[in-house]
């Protein structure tokens, strides 16, 4: 039995059984398909008011109208986010700070996988935008909003951003940060990996920081596991490389519902009080990559994405 007592076979309704999470708010970033959708099941399912942060609003109302019919007694809300535009995150985070509400858990779970080489609409490599720097952003803008609720509340906030172990599929330097909209030496999956990586590495350096600090929020990264959803589009990405595939080989395919459980784990349950900085799979602490480890590497890319945002 691993750690936690849950394994890769764990479902997020198991992982989170018997947990209340009255009196908590979440922001779930790409909730209109996969692991996004049932992580936000399972939070509403388990008491929390969650906040479905999405692009496509009229997706986004079905899964809300499908929560509600199965857990009359859900808390949810749909709000626009386009996370790879600036403007977007800043009208998002701008509304939600205005409504008042508290926040003790953000979940950066959105993303895109493999796409061909584009533009942002602020001119940043689309997977690099999304993947990262929206999300960057976003807590940047929310993190003021998430002290206040900790001290109020005296609980502990929780951010989570959902990675992926293909993270140690980036480039070989890892960030490219003189080359992240390079086009002629761009490789949609080492892109993709290299987003992947900033989202762990994000989360890394938050940790410090919040710790530092003594903010009483943790910052984790994690693996979902290997889940076909439509995030993947092999007419559009090709096929995925052999290499990677056997990066990824030990992980057997998951259902949607063990997809979302070490999100859910992460997010919710007692066990991970207190941790902070770390980054999991299948439900327990797991090992990253060295440069996902690499403490300069996350404080040059914070400092990259500081001064992209500001």
């Amino acid at each position: 039995m691993c750690p936690s007592g849950f394994s890769s076979s764990s479902t997020a309704e198991e992982v989170t059984l018997g947990i209340h999470g009255d009196g908590l708010t979440a922001i779930v970033t790409g909730t209109t398909h996969g692991i996004g959708i049932e992580t936000a099941r399972v939070l509403a399912l388990r008491g929390v008011h969650v906040i479905m942060a999405v692009r496509n609003v009229v997706a986004a109302e079905a899964v809300k109208e499908a929560i509600l019919k199965e857990i009359q007694t859900a808390k949810v809300d749909v709000m626009e986010l386009d996370l790879s535009s600036m403007a977007s995150v800043r009208k998002f985070a701008s509304e939600f700070t205005s409504s008042g509400l508290p926040l003790n858990i953000l979940i950066n779970n959105a993303g895109i996988t493999a796409t061909p080489f584009s533009l942002s609409k602020d001119n940043i490599e689309l997977q690099f935008a999304t993947n990262h720097l929206g999300h960057f952003l976003l807590t940047h803008l929310l993190l003021d909003t998430m002290k206040k609720t900790a001290s109020v509340s005296k609980r502990e906030g929780r951010i989570v951003n959902v990675s992926s172990d293909g993270h140690q599929y980036t480039y070989p330097e890892g960030i490219r940060f003189d080359k992240i909209n390079d086009e002629s030496s761009f490789q949609l999956w080492h892109a993709y990996g290299q987003s992947k990586l900033a989202n762990i590495l994000h989360a890394n350096e938050l940790a410090r920081r919040l710790k530092e600090n003594r903010v009483d929020i943790t910052a984790n990264s994690l693996h979902p596991g290997a889940i076909i959803t439509n995030i993947y589009k092999p007419e559009i990405s090709g096929a995925v490389p052999t290499d990677l595939i056997n990066m990824l080989g030990n992980y057997a395919m998951k259902s949607i519902q063990q997809g979302a459980a070490t999100t859910c784990y992460v997010a919710l349950h007692p066990q991970v009080k207190g941790i902070s900085g770390e980054y999991f799979s299948d439900n327990n602490v797991a090992k990253a990559s060295s440069l996902a480890k690499d403490t300069d590497l996350a404080k040059k890319l914070w400092d990259f994405s500081k001064e992209i945002i500001d």
